[in-house]
């Protein structure tokens, strides 16, 4: 998938989002395959041992189109992990607000998004609360055909870069080319908005940013090999949450029993995609056939490992992660001012293991 975030959706939205939480009691390498959204459906169907009475009805949206970021949903729906905790889970595409402002509003109580998006977000005064990393360490990049012959940020000079107009972008180019001692001003931004990595790498740019689980492994399956330049690998502080599981401080405040549920099924629907990878892609390609079946399997399989990784459990969220990348922001003019990281985030939800 083209890293998609957003940023520019909630930096314009921001005060109709405000409006909406004041008046109820008051998502790169973003980020997927497609770009559907207009709230519609993306569900699949799942066994339903409780009555239609027994079970609640809950909603969650994606941050984009369905992908192997999101399999383990489609797996608590699938395997029936939902309906064991008395919930009748309907799987959502964004609206045209967002899913941010899907979530910070109450429309939603859950939602996926990242983590440069709750940290915007909360210091716009939009009470997101992360509740668990769907993947463990920053698996996006830059990401050039190997003809473009960058292989590191040095090179970026005199290329041509395709984004979406995030400010975020320059400042990490900027950041990772300062380390060789480069020089970002001879780097040429194009907004590209929704195209087609594949096409505008050969028509219009020479490089953008990804998440190699999709965009990387589509490459890989097409013939056409990639260069790949991982941002944490030139940063500790780059190394943040990209997708996390997020919620709203009311739904904590006022439902905390239903949270708990929610993530106890969501984590069994994680830990199944980690430990089944060909049978969750398939599970995943029930529920949105029109996905590509060759790139589903051939993401998944690369995917689930990364989904724990290095952690004591699924969706473990570090506080240095969170400080790290807040203060790489505040540093370079992307936050008016310090992230308060202990209310941007919490484990508390997740089950022991």
């Amino acid at each position: 998938m083209q890293l998609r975030t957003a940023l520019a959706v909630i930096l314009g939205c921001m005060l109709l989002v405000l409006s909406a939480c004041g008046g109820a009691n008051g998502n790169n390498a973003g980020k997927a395959a497609g770009g559907n959204s207009g709230g519609e459906q993306a569900e699949a169907t799942a066994p339903n041992p409780a009555s239609d009475e027994e079970q609640r009805n809950v909603k969650v949206v994606l941050d984009w189109s369905p992908n192997t970021n999101h399999t383990g949903l489609y797996v608590a729906k699938d395997q029936g992990y939902f309906a064991e905790e008395g919930l009748n889970v309907e799987i959502l595409l964004p609206g045209s607000g967002g899913a941010e402002a899907m979530i910070a509003s109450g429309e939603v109580p859950f939602g996926v998004s990242v983590q440069e998006n709750v940290t915007q977000s909360r210091l716009q005064g939009v009470p997101l609360v992360s509740i668990a990393a769907i993947i463990q360490h920053n698996t996006s990049g830059f990401a050039a055909p190997v003809t473009k012959n960058i292989k590191s940020p040095k090179d970026f000079e005199g290329k041509a870069y395709g984004g979406w107009g995030s400010p975020v972008e320059e400042a990490i180019i900027k950041s990772i080319m300062d380390l060789q001692g480069a020089d970002v001003g001879k780097v040429k931004f194009l907004n590209i908005g929704d195209a087609d990595y594949f096409t505008a790498v050969k028509r219009d740019i020479d490089f953008a940013w990804i998440f190699y689980a999709w965009t990387g492994i589509e490459a890989e399956l097409r013939g056409e090999p990639l260069d790949m330049l991982y941002v944490k690998d030139y940063s500790e502080q780059l190394d943040y949450y990209t997708p996390v599981l997020v919620t709203n401080e009311k739904t904590i405040m006022d439902d905390p029993e239903l949270v708990k549920a929610f993530m106890r099924a969501v984590s069994k629907g994680y830990n199944y995609a980690m430990d089944h990878p060909d049978e969750s892609a398939q599970i995943l390609l029930k529920a949105v056939p029109d996905l590509d079946k060759d790139l589903v399997v051939a993401s998944q399989t690369w995917l689930s490992p990364k989904y724990k990784d290095d952690a004591p459990r699924w969706g473990e969220q570090k506080r240095e992660v969170w400080q790290n990348y807040s203060d790489w922001m505040h540093e370079r003019g992307l936050l008016e001012k310090p992230l308060d990281v202990d209310a941007a985030f919490t484990n508390e939800f997740l089950p022991s293991e």
